[in-house]
Parts: C-alpha cells; sequence; structure tokens
C-alpha cells in the first residue's frame, strides 16, 4: 500500500510562492468560471489515516476472489498457481521501478530479462522472432492484424467465429480506424467451419486468424486450415493460442503458422480482476521488420563481452513512423519478468508435466459430470483444459446456487447455440476432492 504523506502548511504555502500564485484557486484560472463548480461537492467528510485504510478494507471484503471460492471460471483468464518467488523478484526494485531502457549501458538487467523472455517465447511457440510483449492477447491479435495488412496491403481479414468475444470486439476497434474488413468464419459443432472457410478465401485477405484451443475449448484442425490459407499467395496464417497448451499440442511453428499470438496470464501472473495481463507476439524471420513494439537484441560490447540493446526501433518512434506497421512504442516488461521467472522455474520437462496434469484432470471432470441427470456434453471434439456443458434449468439459478455452496461454477455463455450452457475450466490447482465435490455440488442443485 501506497503510504499517506501528508503536507504541512508552510510547505504548501512555498509551493504557492514558487508557482507565484497566492491560493490554490488560481492553479484553475484557465478553467471558465461559468464551468466550474462553485459549490461543495458531495462527498463524504474526510478521513484518518487509520479510518481511510479501515473504509478501504471493509470495501475490499464484498469482493469474492479465487481465494475465497473454488473457481471454474476461464473464457481466457485462469486460476493458475503463482510461485511465491515471482513475486519476490517482481518487487525487487530495480525491476519494478524501471522506465523504458533507452540506455543500454544502464540497463543491461531489465534487457537481458527481455531478452530471455523473447527466446522462450520463441522455443514455446516454435517460431523464430519474438517482441518484448503488447498489452494483452487481444491487443496481440489487433497488433497481428494491422502487421499482416501492412506486409500484404490488403484490408480483409478473416477470424474463427469461436475466437474470444472479447478479442473480436478488440479488433473491430482497431479495425474501424485502419479501414480493415473483417469477416467471420462460421463455426460448427464448436469449431471453425471448413466450408466456409474454403469459400471466403480469395486474393484480398492479409490474414486468417484461428485460436487454439478455442474460446469454446475445442482443438480445432489448424493443420488443415493452414493447408487452405496458404493456398492463396501471400495469405498470413495467425494462430491465437492459449500458451500452457503448448506443452502437448502441436506448436504453431510445426502448424506452420506464421504468426502466433496469445496472453501471458497463465505463466505466473494473476488473474487480477482482467489485468493487467500481457500480450506475447511470435512470427516468421521474414516478418521481423514488421514485428511491431520493442525487441530486444544480442550484441558484443567494445570489449567483447555480451550485452544486449534495443534493436529495430526506427519503425515506430524515430524516422520511419510513416511506414511503421504499428504506433505501439512500449511493453509490459515487469509481467513480461513474471512469465520469464515462471517458465524458468517450470522448465522444459515441468512444462510439459503441467500441461499433461492440467488437461488429465480436465478429462476427468468432464466424465463426472456427464454421469448426472440433466447434464449433456455440448460439443465433443478434442479439447484440453475447458469444456461447455448444458444443462436442464435455469442457468443463471444454477450458478448462484453453486456459488452459495462455495463455487465458481463456469461462464453463463450467451447466444441461441448456446443456450442454457456453461464453459467450465480445469487447472492445476484443482485437486481430485475438488473435482468429486464439486460434482457432487452440482448434482445435488439440479436434482
Amino acid at each position: 500500500m501506497i503510504p499517506y504523506l501528508k503536507i504541512t502548511e508552510s510547505e504548501r504555502k512555498e509551493m504557492l510562492s514558487k508557482l507565484e500564485i497566492d491560493n490554490m484557486e488560481e492553479l484553475f484560472n484557465d478553467i471558465p468560471k461559468k464551468l466550474r463548480v462553485n459549490k461543495k461537492l458531495k462527498i463524504p467528510n474526510k478521513m484518518s489515516e487509520i479510518e481511510l485504510i479501515n473504509h478501504i478494507n471493509e470495501i475490499g471484503k464484498q469482493n469474492v476472489s479465487t481465494d475465497d471460492v473454488i473457481s471454474f471460471l476461464g473464457g481466457g483468464v485462469y486460476n493458475h498457481y503463482i510461485p511465491p518467488m515471482i513475486d519476490q523478484i517482481l518487487m525487487k526494485p530495480e525491476f519494478y521501478t524501471a522506465y523504458t531502457p533507452y540506455q543500454p549501458e544502464i540497463s543491461q538487467g531489465t534487457l537481458q530479462a527481455i531478452f530471455e523472455f523473447q527466446t522462450m517465447i520463441c522455443e514455446i511457440t516454435g517460431l523464430d522472432v519474438s517482441n518484448a510483449s503488447v498489452y494483452d492477447g487481444a491487443t496481440a491479435a489487433s497488433e497481428a492484424m494491422n502487421m499482416a495488412c501492412n506486409h500484404t496491403k490488403r484490408n480483409k481479414i478473416l477470424i474463427a467465429s469461436t475466437l474470444n468475444p472479447e478479442t473480436k470486439n478488440v479488433l473491430k476497434t482497431y479495425a474501424v480506424c485502419q479501414d480493415i474488413e473483417i469477416i467471420e468464419i462460421n463455426s460448427v459443432d464448436g469449431v471453425l467451419n471448413i466450408d466456409d472457410l474454403e469459400q471466403k478465401m480469395n486474393q484480398d485477405i492479409a490474414m486468417c486468424l484461428v485460436q487454439n484451443p478455442n474460446y469454446l475449448g475445442q482443438i480445432e484442425d489448424c493443420e488443415k486450415i493452414e493447408e487452405i490459407v496458404h493456398k492463396t499467395k501471400k495469405t498470413l496464417f495467425g494462430i491465437y493460442s492459449y500458451p500452457m497448451s503448448l506443452g502437448i499440442l502441436k506448436s504453431p511453428g510445426e502448424l506452420n503458422a506464421d504468426i502466433a499470438i496469445g496472453d501471458g496470464q497463465c505463466f505466473g501472473i494473476s488473474q487480477g480482476f482482467g489485468g493487467p495481463h500481457l500480450g506475447f507476439m511470435a512470427a516468421k524471420k521474414n516478418l521481423l521488420r514488421k514485428l511491431p513494439g520493442r525487441i530486444v537484441g544480442e550484441t558484443e560490447d567494445k570489449d567483447g563481452k555480451r550485452a544486449f540493446v534495443l534493436t529495430l526501433q526506427a519503425r515506430e518512434q524515430h524516422i520511419r513512423r510513416e511506414k511503421a506497421s504499428s504506433n505501439i512504442c512500449s511493453n509490459q516488461s515487469l509481467l513480461a519478468l513474471a512469465n520469464t521467472v515462471y517458465l524458468s522455474m517450470v522448465g522444459r520437462e515441468g512444462f510439459k508435466k503441467l500441461a499433461i496434469q492440467i488437461t488429465n484432470k480436465a478429462h476427468y471432470l468432464q466424465k463426472k459430470l456427464l454421469l448426472i441427470n440433466g447434464v449433456k456434453l455440448k460439443y465433443d471434439g478434442p479439447f484440453f483444459n475447458e469444456f461447455v456443458i448444458e444443462i436442464d434449468g435455469d442457468i443463471q439459478n444454477v450458478l448462484d446456487e453453486l456459488f452459495s455452496k462455495g463455487y465458481y461454477g463456469g461462464i453463463k455463455l450467451t447466444g441461441d447455440e448456446n443456450k442454457n450452457c456453461i464453459m467450465i475450466a480445469v487447472t492445476e490447482k484443482h485437486t481430485k476432492n475438488n473435482l468429486d465435490d464439486f460434482a457432487d455440488a452440482l448434482e445435488e442443485v439440479l436434482s
């Protein structure tokens, strides 16, 4: 918590004197009087520091976090275990107070951390180059869209309807000002409709973007999709990945994707009521000079020692701005450090074992739930950790009753196609007892 530091009256007078004004009101002289509020605001009386802390704590108690109940929420933000070591490293002042590393000679620690993050993203995605991160997964998708249009000189994008709805909204927001046309590919049985993709592919398409596993938890047939997309010359194939799944699923590189994007929240970052998180971006080498944001490169100093610098900066902030594929010029370096520490701790084999554990638990719970009367499976395709069930009864009432029993029971899906459906996500934090007890709780609610 940031401490409350009050200034004295003498300090206040000194500040006013330096500004050459007599009172606080003169700070607002540039605002016309008719636009000012000339009465006291209806706000509570001032509090002491002790009273204020108690007041804020009472407000905080109204929240019910995943520390208080067992959560099966997912949809892009997941309740994964975060090793305590991560916060210990992130709270080192040389990291959490660091600003843009424009002066590499005094920023080697920050630059190396980013370089290691980029390297790990390349290894996970199976692609050649990565940037230093962007704001979140939806931003990464939108930056990939801009990059694809800039690279191909085309202005149409195909996206799977099974993409996360929030990601689609951000894409559409970006597209409005970029004169980009977004075309959705229909779905069938919870996955992309291959026939519809073939009909909509043409020489005007800059990129086809799919999510794998998709928003409904289903694993897409990316090999078939890639084959169709790359039949059209110059069209790029983008995959929005849930990176935890890449411990066992084929990487975007193995699937011949040109661009891989996603959200790194699952690697040591808290859910945080939806953020802040980070978006990762990786691409084939031929897209290196179109990749937005920062890129840290490895070089040697004058003594021949290993050193790190920001490289290829000219695209956004400097002399070649008119040729830029983006104007994003920052990154989530502190959260990228969290990803780097997490992946370093887990290791290559641990990453694979973790993915296997998660998917085994998810499949175990799915089988348990399908034994309950009134529950049936909505989509019967392969999945990683998330699946959709259909329930007889009022979904909101079911979720409310589960909450009263200590569970966030999943996400209530919308739309006629998913009426009476709940999407359930499982992570490594769920024990066998958690899964068994949740199934018993749902059965009791539906009985």
